[in-house]
C-alpha cells in the first residue's frame, strides 16, 4: 500500500518523506486556503520535494474550464495528478485529460457506480471518502471493499485511493481491504506508530535502566 499525505504544509511533507514514508501528496483547495499561499507556489514546492504523485484540484464547474484548469495544473510539474469532482462534468473533464496523458484523480466518490464511472473514464485514481460516509451513519470501508471486488471483477487499473481518512483504524482496514493507496493527514499517519503497551513497556525499560545507574554514551 502506497501512503499519500493530505497536507499542503511543506514542513509535514518534509518530516514524514525523511522517514521514507511518503509515496505522494493530495491537495485540496481547501488545504490550499490554510496555507496561505499561492496553488502554483505550494504545489510546485511539493512537487519538486515528492517523486510520486501531487494531486492538485481544478475549481471550475464545467468540462471545458475544468480541462484548461487541470493543463495549466499539470504544467506544473510532471508528477501533478489532476483533481477533478466526480460529476458529469468531472467525467468528461476526466477522459479529456487522461486520454492527453495526463494522471487523473477523481475525487468526492461515495458510491460503487460512481467509481466504477470513473474508471471507465479512465481516470488513475478514485477517492471514495471513508470519513464523510461514516459521518452519516453509512459504511465507509464497505465501499472500499465494493470498489476493489468491481475493479478485481474486470480489471480496471484504476488506483483506488481511500481518502477522508479519520483513523489508524481505518489506515490497516483499508490495507486489509486491499485499498491501493490511502491519503492521510500528518497527525493520523504520525498516530499509527503510538500503542497503549509500547508506551507502558517502555516507561518499564526505562524504570529499570535507571536503577542500575549505567549509561551507554559517555
Amino acid at each position: 500500500m502506497r501512503f499519500f499525505v493530505d497536507t499542503a504544509d511543506i514542513d509535514a511533507i518534509k518530516e514524514l518523506h525523511a522517514l521514507g514514508v511518503v509515496d505522494g501528496v493530495t491537495t485540496n483547495p481547501s488545504l490550499i486556503a490554510k496555507s496561505g499561499r499561492s496553488i502554483l507556489e505550494v504545489t510546485k514546492e511539493i512537487c519538486d520535494l515528492v517523486e510520486g504523485p501531487v494531486s492538485a484540484e481544478v475549481v471550475a464547474d464545467n468540462a471545458k474550464d475544468m480541462i484548461a484548469e487541470g493543463k495549466h495544473l499539470a504544467a506544473i510539474a510532471p508528477n501533478i495528478a489532476v483533481k477533478v469532482p466526480l460529476t458529469w462534468e468531472g467525467l468528461k473533464a476526466c477522459k479529456a485529460l487522461s486520454d492527453d496523458g495526463h494522471m487523473v484523480n477523481v475525487t468526492l466518490c461515495f458510491s460503487p457506480a460512481q467509481a466504477l464511472l470513473a474508471a471507465k473514464a479512465g481516470a488513475t485514481f478514485i477517492s471514495p471518502f471513508i470519513g464523510r460516509l461514516d459521518d452519516i451513519n453509512l459504511d465507509g470501508l464497505q465501499l472500499i471493499a465494493d470498489i476493489r471486488q468491481i475493479y478485481d471483477n474486470y480489471g480496471y487499473e484504476t488506483n483506488i485511493l481511500a481518502a477522508s481518512i479519520r483513523s489508524v483504524n481505518h489506515i490497516t482496514e483499508c490495507a486489509k481491504i486491499g485499498a491501493d493507496v490511502i491519503t492521510a493527514p500528518p497527525a493520523v499517519i504520525k498516530a499509527m506508530a503510538n500503542h497503549v503497551l509500547t508506551d507502558k513497556g517502555l516507561a518499564a525499560f526505562d524504570a529499570d535502566w535507571a536503577k542500575t545507574g549505567q549509561k551507554i554514551l559517555g
